[in-house]
């Protein structure tokens, strides 16, 4: 319990040791390979055709740019996105990320009712301390905006089936993108109930 707290408080503290590289994407070139995008994701890139999938919009740099890497390395598995990046370049990715980082991100709103808000707001600003679960305010600020520099995703608005099922998957260690930042999102998740995590979800959909 006590590790897990500091493990958070050490990669806050040095965020510079993962960052990959400086954001060096360009939106004009990014916007053209973001046409077929649009598909899932929306002209907007964040008016998917499904709550499942991502927004796109507003999120950073950095982290989308890890993000598609991982899947075009196969690193990260997602069938949804088989075979959108082949042949793409670093720098064609590059250029994907910074379009999206550009657009305008999309305030969602929370559905559930003030106790469920309550307890969500609380596991998020301050965590739970009884199972170590780190606060999320850590790494994805009180807004939820994330931390750019570090390459940590901004999570406002995000659909309520995306999120639930991201952090499921931590928790389940299915998905394991967290292993340079020494799986810290499979630490937090994975002493997270079903009620935690839908609460979690929605509270961070109103986020803003």
């Amino acid at each position: 319990m006590v590790f897990r707290f500091l493990l958070t408080f050490t990669v806050l503290a040095l965020p510079s040791v993962w960052s990959v590289v400086n954001a060096m994407g360009d939106p004009s070139r990014g916007e053209a390979q973001a046409m077929v995008c649009a598909a899932c994701h929306g002209q907007d890139g964040a008016s998917g055709i499904a709550p499942n999938y991502p927004n796109l919009a507003g999120q950073n740099e950095k982290y989308l740019f890890n993000q598609l890497k991982m899947i075009a390395s196969g690193e990260r598995v997602l069938v949804e996105m088989t075979g959108q990046l082949i042949g793409k370049s670093e720098q064609d990715l590059w250029d994907l990320s910074a379009y999206y980082a550009n657009l305008p991100s999309k305030a969602g709103a929370s559905a559930g009712n003030d106790e469920e808000l309550e307890k969500a707001a609380s596991i998020y600003r301050g965590g739970i301390a009884r199972k170590g679960v780190a606060a999320c305010t850590a790494c994805h600020s009180p807004s939820g905006k994330g931390n750019s520099q570090a390459g940590y995703p901004s999570l406002a608005g995000q659909p309520v089936d995306y999120t639930i099922a991201q952090l499921t998957k931590y928790r389940e260690s299915v998905r394991k993108t967290d292993e340079s930042f020494g799986g810290m999102m499979r630490g937090v998740a994975e002493t997270l109930t079903d009620t935690e995590i839908a609460i979690l979800a929605d509270y961070i959909r109103g986020l803003h």
